[in-house]
């Protein structure tokens, strides 16, 4: 089975929230979709072992914000690759509230839905979570950010939690297949695999890459790189890179 095909259905990215006991919770989610017209209701796949699951559970509301093309990748980065248990995600977050109390997110977003919790299947790793709405608004018309458009221009990879994660290593044996191996290596550096992530972002600093946008040549261990290396997306300094 070729796992690179689950990259080939689509999907967008929506930042999902809720709140409980005066504790918000949201994480980024790219499995949001309308499941009945009548009445209206939405779907999300959310992870046992996301904080906001449980906060949307017990709560019985969540919002669903559609992020727009030209995301602010620190909402990305805090929503998507950290934990509430350590960050504020809210902080300077522009947010309102409609019918059902749960935080709805209007930065970086072209609509949302307010949405009340009517059943909920278990799926193993996941809850299938199905939500009545209650409220919905358009913010603007600009282009909502899908997640293949994600994938090509920042070159990165579904969070570990996400119902789409595929292991890298996995993804690369399948390309290495599929190329085949008659074209020669173009430089004869080997490494041993430890790409850095940008912890704020998802960014991946890959030695074999570089990262040419900074002027960093391809062949560049990250101890080579300058202390003042900062991530080309969110400014992050080194000290926010953890090995892969």
């Amino acid at each position: 089975m070729k796992l690179k095909a689950f990259h080939k259905l689509s999907y967008g990215l929506y930042l999902v929230a809720s709140e409980y006991q005066g504790k918000k919770s949201g994480y980024i989610a790219n499995t949001a979709f309308q499941v009945t017209s009548d009445p209206e209701q939405l779907a999300i796949s959310c992870h046992k072992m996301n904080k906001t699951t449980q906060v949307i559970l017990e709560s019985g509301n969540f919002s669903v914000s559609v992020l727009n093309k030209e995301v602010n990748m620190k909402i990305i980065g805090d929503f998507g690759f950290m934990s509430s248990t350590d960050i504020d995600k809210f902080n300077g977050i522009n947010t309102i509230t409609s019918k059902t109390g749960a935080p709805i997110v209007l930065d970086s977003s072209v609509a949302w839905f307010d949405c009340k919790v009517v059943s909920s299947v278990d799926l193993g790793s996941h809850y299938l979570i199905i939500g009545e709405v209650l409220d919905a608004e358009v913010i603007s018309d600009d282009e909502p950010l899908t997640y293949q458009h994600y994938r090509d221009k920042y070159k990165m990879y579904s969070p570990k939690n996400s119902p789409t994660f595929i292991e890298k290593s996995i993804l690369d044996a399948e390309f290495s297949a599929s190329v085949g191996e008659e074209k020669e290596p173009e430089h004869e550096h080997i490494f041993d695999g430890e790409s850095y992530v940008c912890v704020i972002c998802g960014f991946t600093y890959n030695p074999e890459e570089g990262d040419p946008s900074m002027g960093i040549p391809a062949g560049t261990p990250f101890e080579d790189l300058p202390d003042d290396y900062k991530c080309p997306i969110c400014n992050a300094g080194k000290e926010y890179f953890k090995k892969v």
